[in-house]
């Protein structure tokens, strides 16, 4: 019997292609195995960004209301395990080895080839159907209508956002990268769509296939009060007009969040809206705007890798609330004027298939000192590679200091920076796991 390291070994030398769209492969296996049909209402969501914290969101709440769910997300940042997890504890080595066995068998049988992502998907739809799960969670990895999530027809289907990423396989523009992320709709069923400019490749696409298209700031959306709180109106599953009061500002965005109540509000359960509240306050998400001290600097971590998730960064650093958190955080000292600028000492590490000088550019409006690193991963661009970016953007003088790993340049922000820097780690996933890796152990 393989353990989980040799599963994962070997699951990575089983397909010549990283990534390898379309529904074919999966559904071969699915059939012979039985996966394809879920027996939990499942909830679907794709997305360029915002995936991860609407899907957060979707989680806490349904916690909140007794509600035990499964949630299959990629990447991880630790450990494998952190992909499919149940009322969010990451399933053990032992169901893990046992799904990859059942999987193997019969993807032998079918005689195909499977990615390591198609492994994976189909090793979380095995799991959760044998296990006492009341609602399952599933994010798409790469666009929609080819992923191997697909393969599963949702009962309410999300799209976050629309925007550039991943060209190669989804398109150059916003309307074809939309019609690709649509095609997890499904007919006569709730598709929720979470932000108000949507692409009319979308639109057309639920009214083709009738699926009931609700968009963020039309059918629903979140009405901000002050700082401190604000309210959601939307609609309920028999289509009535509906509003939830009182929703306390929570740390990732409200605007998934108000995404995050109308795609459970389509399905049959009975929430509360206390348990609303009580879910949109307390949902967390590793590398998302995650904050933590270390030398006394005060650390945010976020895995924006694109253009529309470094502009939205961004606004949330330069932000007055930030700005009085972080001022108020910390030692004695750091009581800083809220309207004073928030030193920050930026460590960026990339892929080199992704838009660097556009994000870059979006995140140079508050970066005040630049720590370029190379990523050792397939796809990692090096340190030069980011230095010669950001010298053409001008952001910093010609022959800038450039280090080998993140650690290295984790560690020189630290030493660089005064007791009022803060430290945003950004730019991957493979960035911010190196930074919990490592640097923030005691």
């Amino acid at each position: 019997m393989l353990n989980l390291d040799q599963w994962l070994s070997f699951i990575e030398a089983g397909h010549p292609e990283e990534i390898d769209l379309g529904l074919e492969r999966t559904l071969k296996v699915a059939l012979e195995l039985g996966v394809r049909d879920m027996i939990h209402p499942v909830v679907t969501v794709a997305g360029t960004n915002g995936k991860g914290s609407t899907i957060a969101y979707m989680s806490e709440i349904l916690k909140q209301a007794g509600v035990r769910v499964g949630c299959y997300t990629s990447p991880h940042f630790l450990r494998y395990n952190e992909r499919i997890t149940i009322n969010d504890q990451p399933v053990e080595d032992q169901l893990l080895c046992d799904s990859f066995a059942r999987i193997e068998n019969a993807r032998s049988k079918a005689d195909v080839p499977l990615t390591y992502f198609e492994f994976g998907t189909l090793v979380a739809l095995d799991i959760f159907n044998r296990q006492a799960i009341d609602v399952v969670l599933l994010e798409v990895g790469l666009g929609g209508r080819l992923d191997a999530v697909n393969i599963v027809d949702p009962d309410v289907a999300v799209v976050t956002t629309v925007a550039l990423d991943h060209e190669s396989w989804l398109g150059n523009d916003r309307e074809t990268i939309g019609r690709e992320k649509a095609g997890i709709f499904r007919s006569g069923r709730p598709a929720v769509f979470g932000e108000a400019d949507v692409p009319q490749s979308v639109v057309k696409h639920a009214a083709d296939i009738g699926a009931d298209l609700m968009v963020w700031g039309c059918q629903f959306g979140p009405v901000q009060t002050d700082n401190t709180v604000w309210s959601w109106r939307g609609r309920d599953r028999t289509g009535e007009e509906i509003c939830i009061n009182n929703l306390v500002m929570p740390s990732l965005p409200f605007s998934n969040g108000s995404t995050a109540i109308q795609a459970l509000k389509m399905l049959d359960l009975a929430i509360s809206d206390d348990a609303f509240r009580k879910g949109i306050e307390k949902a967390q998400l590793t590398g998302r705007f995650q904050q933590v001290v270390k030398n006394n600097r005060q650390v945010v971590l976020d895995v924006a890798h694109n253009p529309h998730a470094a502009e939205n960064l961004a606004k949330q650093i330069s932000s007055q609330a930030f700005i009085a958190e972080y001022s108020s955080s910390g030692d004695a000292d750091r009581n800083t004027d809220c309207s004073e600028k928030v030193q920050v000492h930026c460590v960026v590490g990339m892929l080199e298939d992704k838009d660097v000088r556009s994000t870059l550019k979006q995140l140079s409006s508050v970066v005040d000192q630049w720590y370029p690193a190379t990523l050792h991963v397939p796809r990692g661009q090096t340190a030069v590679q980011l230095n010669q970016a950001l010298e053409s953007l001008g952001l910093v003088k010609p022959g800038g200091r450039c280090f080998n790993t993140v650690s290295d340049a984790f560690n020189h922000a630290l030493e660089n920076s005064g007791s009022r820097a803060v430290i945003l780690v950004v730019g991957s996933f493979y960035t911010v796991a190196d930074v919990l890796k490592g640097c923030l152990e005691a």
